[in-house]
């Protein structure tokens, strides 16, 4: 009775640990798409002290990024634990072991963001690091300029932030990537080695999709961005057509995440449900076929017992 007990509380515990790292992600996602709209607002007004306002919005904007970053790897491993558990019976204290260490990963992608971007914003604020931001359009997210050459700390800030963004999205983009090869790898072998049921397999057939799809998302939001900031780092000039390009990529990529998730989540959920509508009708479609098939067999067959029990009769 225990056993039942919490082994009911853990798939309770799990398929709330399901959710929950979405939730995270797409709050940030939520966040950072506001600030992008107070860039915009911000874009539209003219204020005393603008260059200020669009300083620490940006610095704000590159504490979101960063922690949407360390979500996402957040999620991703969620997502391999599900489909680990899908195919695997995992132990409950093995699940409940999985996702602690799923809970320790979403401490330390709320703490992480703060830890990287103080720097950016005590030092910056500081010794005034303002020059980047002193036109109107800088105000929008990601929108950095190039700040004077001849201050070494804001230079030196300037760099700092650059190389926290470019770091942090190749780490995420390094870790859900093995964790996408793994997951493949896992789903190969447990397909030529085990055989399920049909419901079963359509379940697990989605969550490696879901492993598939909001990895691609990652990637297509914030490709852009990253190459934007290594051509900067490179090569610090904003007046040339290839930048020009990737600020308009970015504009359009860095604050879609949520949205291309919401569209993977609702995708990923149709086609469990399709699936599972499917095999329904199936296995009811069996049920009638052999039903009819039992009544065809039992008219067609010769009565034996009749005819065993009239001839030892005769005798």
């Amino acid at each position: 009775m225990e056993d039942s007990d919490l082994t009911n509380m853990t798939k309770l515990y799990v398929d709330y640990s399901e959710v929950r790292p979405l939730f995270y992600l797409s709050f940030f996602n939520l966040c950072l798409g506001f600030c992008w709209l107070t860039g915009t607002i911000l874009y539209q007004l003219l204020l005393r002290k603008q260059d200020v306002a669009c300083y620490n919005l940006q610095t704000v904007g590159q504490l979101l990024y960063v922690a949407s970053f360390f979500y996402t790897v957040n999620f991703v491993w969620h997502l391999y634990i599900d489909l680990k558990g899908k195919m695997y019976s995992m132990s409950p204290w093995a699940t409940e072991y999985a996702y602690r260490v799923g809970r320790i990963g979403t401490i330390l992608s709320s703490l992480l963001p703060l830890v990287l971007v103080m720097p950016v914003l005590s030092v910056g604020n500081l010794n005034e690091c303002y020059s980047s931001c002193s036109q109107r359009h800088r105000c929008l997210l990601l929108h950095t300029g190039v700040p004077n050459p001849k201050n070494s700390t804001c230079m030196s800030v300037y760099f700092y932030g650059r190389g926290v963004f470019l770091s942090t999205f190749l780490i995420t983009l390094t870790a859900i990537t093995a964790l996408l090869l793994k997951a493949c790898a896992m789903y190969k072998k447990y397909s030529c080695s085990t055989s399920v049921r049909d419901q079963q397999w359509a379940v697990i057939s989605v969550a490696k999709q879901r492993m598939v799809l909001y990895p691609v998302a990652f990637f297509i939001c914030w490709a852009p961005a990253a190459v934007l900031s290594t051509s900067l780092m490179i090569k610090p000039e904003e007046h040339n057509g290839f930048n020009f390009i990737m600020y308009f990529l970015q504009a359009f990529t860095a604050v879609s995440q949520g949205l291309l998730n919401c569209f993977a989540f609702g995708r990923t959920q149709q086609m469990l449900s399709y699936r599972k509508k499917v095999m329904c009708c199936d296995e009811a479609t069996q049920t009638l076929l052999s039903r009819q098939q039992k009544k065809f067999y039992a008219s067609i067959q010769p009565p034996t017992i009749w005819t065993d029990s009239a001839t030892s009769t005769g005798l």
